[in-house]
């Protein structure tokens, strides 16, 4: 096992400071959760009953039977037999890079990203950075990606619906990086953990175990569906013997995962139509909100709708800088904000003067009311 990633996980540090002290919490990264109470009530009666009598022993490595036939029905070309369970994403990330490259091999990764995209490749190999284009609406560039390879690139990480920016490719340019992951034989990891609550399924992107035979997908019940308590995300690949490696390498992680967990998860996941119909109105509505704030400020804040997912990289125009802005709003409205620092990447440089904001919980609309005061009384 290679060493761990060599500079904190700035994200994570910042929130550990302000997620729970934050009066409004406007750059969280996940659509809106709810009770266990309000979960159970969507159960099947058998998945309910399975819930009353559960046994709170060890579970299967790879995750229970059922759940990962269900997660496998999120899937076009998948079987229950090609999902492994983690628990997280985070974990599933750390497990899929260890196994995949060695210190000989190089990868590529997109940013702006979710730091471990990087830093843990980083912890193994060689890496190269390919910048989204701030001016381009965030695009992807297929051919900056193919000056980026080497001859010993092992894998290219891409993540869409991307965090921060919440950009989706369009197909064209989808194809074109799978083309060139296939004419190499590149392993394609693409984190998808925002898939589903995409306002325009015209625009949704196909999921790259089903588009790749050397496609990973990363997905997770924390984001679209709003439910990271639960813990549980999975790698969905068409490689057995991949599959078995990583398999091997979860023993020295958490071996297996939580028995309620993933009977919630499988509960949720047959109601998956229903719960993300919730969250991407939720998100439709708060966008509307996030509309008419920043049109009311077009010489502090420079907005534009994001493709996907609930978050959004919004430049800030103001003079004292968006360091100093997102300081101060936490310390004196108790708003939360993620200034683009916090996506600082040491493969590419990330615009500077930005801040991630977050709308997939049904509290915005009040902390966008708390940040507008704050804004015409001090930001002005």
């Amino acid at each position: 096992m290679s060493g761990l990633p060599r500079r904190d996980f700035a994200l994570e540090v910042y929130l550990a400071k302000w997620e729970f002290a934050a009066k409004h919490h406007l750059t969280a990264s996940d659509a809106e959760s709810m009770p266990l109470s309000a979960l159970l009530k969507l159960a099947t009666p058998v998945d309910r009953a399975a819930w009353d009598r559960l046994h709170l022993g060890y579970t299967h490595t790879h995750g229970s039977p059922a759940l990962r036939a269900e997660i496998a029905r999120t899937y076009e070309r998948v079987g229950a037999d090609d999902v492994l369970c983690f628990a997280g994403a985070e974990e599933a990330l750390y497990a899929a890079m260890q196994v995949l490259l060695t210190p000989s091999d190089h990868a590529v990764t997109i940013t702006p990203n979710y730091q471990a995209a990087e830093t843990v490749p980083l912890s193994i190999c060689e890496v190269t950075g390919v910048p989204l284009e701030a001016d381009d609406h965030w695009n992807l560039d297929p051919d900056r990606l193919k000056d980026a390879l080497r001859p010993n690139t092992r894998v290219v990480s891409i993540n869409f619906p991307n965090n921060p920016t919440g950009k989706i490719l369009s197909q064209e340019t989808y194809q074109a990086v799978v083309e060139l992951c296939r004419s190499r034989g590149i392993w394609l990891f693409s984190d998808e953990v925002y898939r589903l609550i995409e306002r325009d399924p015209t625009i949704r992107m196909m999921q790259a175990v089903d588009a790749y035979e050397r496609g990973i997908s990363l997905n997770v019940m924390s984001k679209a569906y709003g439910l990271p308590g639960l813990r549980i995300g999975w790698l969905a690949l068409r490689d057995r013997e991949l599959l078995q490696r990583l398999e091997h390498f979860k023993h020295f992680l958490s071996i297996c995962n939580s028995a309620p967990s993933e009977q919630l998860a499988l509960i949720a996941l047959k109601a998956r139509g229903q719960i993300l119909e919730r969250n991407r109105h939720i998100v439709r509505d708060n966008l509307v909100v996030l509309d008419e704030f920043f049109a009311r400020f077009p010489d502090l804040f420079e907005w534009r709708r994001p493709d996907g997912s609930c978050v959004a990289f919004v430049r800030y125009r103001g003079a004292d800088g968006v360091e100093n802005f997102t300081h101060r709003l936490i310390e004196e409205a108790g708003v939360l904000l993620l200034p683009s620092s916090i996506y600082r990447s040491e493969l590419a440089p990330v615009p500077e003067q930005y801040f991630r904001i977050g709308f997939g919980r049904k509290a915005v609309p009040v902390g966008i009311a708390a940040l507008q005061r704050w804004v015409e009384h001090h930001g002005r």
